[in-house]
């Protein structure tokens, strides 16, 4: 075995160009195997640790038929009171022009309830977040990130400033930290984000009206996320006629679970094309190693005529084979972590890293060591059946 191993590798090392353009195959299929799967996972690794920031107890419920019976602001406090949830926090949105001076920017307002600052877990950097006696009294003022503050009015430290929504004039009462991980950040910093009362987003805006269609909620007290999903759903379902598709409650594990599914959809599909490549690169051996025996057809008859049997010759061209494979592989692997590391320097702004996963390195070398041994039996079987007269007397 170790003295196959060894003529193996003078025999690839004889003719290096020819070995490396060989293994040019497996070393892609490796890289799009190794690095496709690893991109995907790393994505997905940070989606879910987004959503896990977001609050283990948090369901997003969704109204798309109200039956006739719409849910208001005051339903939601009263199943609050009720301990059917924690916290309620009804929500809409708008993109709408804002405008301080003579600049103008498109910003996304959330009209909502001061239950949304827990329930999304937002933090303050100046001032306040909305009162109840915001809502009630319709007040016009907003609550904004920094990179609102930064962009269209040009510093942080903005409370008092009066900016303009669609033409309506609102006072900066708060600005809030930006935060990737809160539910407004989840597509990046550089949101242009505003909060106001539920009640003045109804004022300026045609499609948004006292009726609720969307809210969150938080788990009561005492109780799992599941069984105040449970509650409020039988709530929804008495108050909608049972008609289960009136409404759509998700929570944050139904929002994992989803991710995990598409995640895994995505990397076998990922991985199968990138299996492909290396079958492609396989095939590539074997012709190769077709032509080394017939290149090395005397070499083959002297070594029978000298005494080697036919599992000698086998092992020897098999051996050679499976050492381009394991070869091109390693070669493959060292490359993918270098690309990985390039991406992930390149993407830090994003607070997303690209990390090799283990498990895919491992079938990588596994899958190649079999491509070897499979590619490379037709040759080596075809140069052990050579007979050593035929053999001798070759002169190719």
């Amino acid at each position: 075995m170790i003295q196959s191993a060894k003529m193996a590798v003078k025999s690839i090392g004889s003719s290096k160009m020819r070995a490396f353009l060989t293994m040019l195959g497996i070393i892609i299929g490796v890289m799009a195997l190794v690095i496709l799967v690893s991109l995907v996972n790393g994505s997905s690794r940070s989606v879910s640790d987004q959503i896990s920031r977001l609050g283990s107890n948090l369901i997003t419920v969704t109204i798309s038929d109200n039956k006739g019976n719409p849910v208001s602001l005051e339903d939601l406090d009263t199943w609050t009171e009720e301990k059917a949830a924690g916290a309620a926090a009804a929500y809409a949105q708008e993109s709408l022009t804002a405008k301080y001076g003579g600049t103008s920017e498109t910003v996304s307002v959330y009209g909502t309830v001061p239950a949304c600052y827990d329930i999304q877990g937002l933090e303050l950097l100046l001032g306040r977040f909305l009162k109840r006696s915001d809502v009630e009294n319709h007040t016009n003022i907003c609550i904004i990130n920094e990179n609102t503050a930064s962009e269209l009015i040009g510093f942080t430290d903005c409370l008092g400033e009066v900016i303009s929504l669609d033409g309506v004039r609102f006072t900066v009462a708060g600005v809030l930290k930006d935060d990737d991980q809160s539910l407004t950040g989840m597509f990046g910093s550089s949101s242009l984000v505003a909060y106001i009362p539920y009640t003045s987003l109804i004022r300026i805006s045609d499609s948004v009206t006292s009726e609720v269609t969307s809210f969150y909620a938080a788990a009561a007290d005492g109780k799992t996320v599941d069984e105040t999903k449970t509650q409020l759903t039988e709530i929804l379902l008495d108050r909608f006629e049972a008609d289960e598709d009136a409404f759509e409650a998700e929570s944050q594990d139904a929002l994992e679970d989803t991710m995990g599914s598409v995640t895994n959809i995505l990397t076998i599909l990922l991985g199968g094309i990138a299996a492909i490549s290396l079958i492609v690169g396989g095939i590539g051996i074997m012709n190769i190693m077709l032509v080394t025996v017939t290149e090395r057809t005397r070499e083959i008859g002297i070594r029978k005529a000298i005494g080697a049997d036919r599992s000698v010759i086998l092992q020897q061209f098999l051996m050679e084979a499976v050492i381009l494979c394991m070869m091109g592989c390693v070669i493959g692997i060292f490359l993918s972590w270098c690309i990985l590391q390039l991406i992930t320097i390149v993407v830090s702004s994003l607070d997303m890293q690209f990390q090799m996963d283990g498990t895919v390195v491992l079938i990588a070398v596994g899958f190649c060591f079999v491509i070897g041994i499979i590619f490379g039996l037709y040759p080596a079987n075809k140069a052990a059946r050579m007979k050593p007269i035929d053999a001798l007397h070759y002169d190719g």
